[in-house]
């Protein structure tokens, strides 16, 4: 079998969790892994694997098919993703739903021109929730699309309140206000602004002196994370932190509630997601995406594509075959 060759740009969460994601995946190698660190500082899993500094990226350009790029979104991924895919075919999980057509034009400017595939906002939501809402809202034309996170660990949320200064580290949640949930799923179509949806909750470690009032107000009003929710903001210790907020679950559910025919007959589709790790979670969505930019690079294409641009059986390991006489 011809393995797709994979490079993992940043080693944190995402990072790891793709690099555990590859193993499971036998049509797949991990090549190297890029960062920005020094390299013999990061130790990871897979033996023989080497471990090459952000600068010297290029010179594995003709030993890599696809680079999993493992940034933020908030100031990270808008740099490196269009840079990137100029010599690499890529998949990013850029989640700044407000900004994903402005992401997506940078992205396919530069695939382009180098002739390359770059698969941006992969993951579960943009993603896998990105596509039960295109399925749901096409199958019931007329009705209402709700979506809620959590409760929840947000990683880009997360990260985005870790870059504000004074901030030595964070966590947030995002929890579903039940009221909400329950009116939805009885099929009434409620009305509901983003603030009656979804509460966000930061736990945060502030630096010795930081301005803890200062700290708060930017995290509220942040725009794109906080500003059009009911957030609080909890200072806590490092310690407090490790003991109580280390692990990552996630989870949530795409619900639409509509009507077909001439008598109105009510439908409600819902599909929903129980994540024991959602960095776990989020690269294994990453890892199939690469197997289908793998595939349309190799069959000519190039530029910026979505999950709405990608057939199902792209993702697959298995044959067309297979997929009809097994899965259809």
């Amino acid at each position: 079998m011809e393995k797709i060759k994979i490079g993992i740009v940043g080693y944190g969460n995402i990072g790891r969790g793709v690099e555990l994601a590859v193993e499971r995946n036998e049509d797949m190698e991990l090549k190297a892994i890029f960062t920005r660190r020094e390299p013999e500082s990061v130790q990871i899993m897979t033996e023989g694997v080497p471990v090459v500094h952000m600068d010297d990226i290029l010179s594995m350009k003709d030993e890599i098919d696809v680079m999993i790029l493992c940034g933020g979104s908030a100031t990270d991924l808008p740099v490196i993703g269009p840079e990137i895919v100029k010599n690499f075919n890529t998949i990013d999980s850029f989640d700044t739903h407000a900004k994903i057509p402005e992401y997506f034009a940078d992205v396919d400017a530069s695939a382009k021109a180098g002739g390359h595939i770059g698969i941006i906002s992969v993951g579960w939501d943009p993603g896998m929730f990105s596509l039960n809402r295109i399925y749901a809202e096409s199958i019931l034309v007329q009705g209402d699309t709700y979506t809620f996170w959590g409760k929840g660990v947000s990683q880009g949320h997360s990260d985005a309140i870790r870059r504000v200064k004074g901030v030595k580290n964070a966590i947030q949640y995002t929890v579903p206000v039940e009221e909400a949930v329950e009116q939805v799923r009885s099929g009434c179509g409620p009305k509901l602004t983003t603030r009656d949806k979804h509460l966000r909750e930061c736990y945060v470690v502030a630096e010795e002196g930081a301005d803890l009032k200062e700290i708060e107000e930017t995290i509220k009003n942040m725009p794109n994370y906080f500003s059009d929710y009911n957030t609080t903001v909890t200072f806590i210790t490092e310690e407090q932190l490790k003991a109580e907020h280390s692990k990552m679950p996630h989870g949530g559910f795409v619900i639409r509630s509509g009507e077909t025919g001439r008598e109105g007959s009510k439908h409600v589709i819902e599909y929903s997601l129980k994540l024991d790790s959602n960095p776990e979670f989020t690269s294994s969505v990453l890892v199939c995406y690469a197997r289908a930019a793998y595939r349309l690079s190799k069959n000519g294409d190039s530029g910026a594509k979505t999950v709405f641009d990608i057939a199902p059986g792209m993702l697959s390991m298995k044959t067309a075959e297979e997929l009809r006489a097994q899965l259809l």
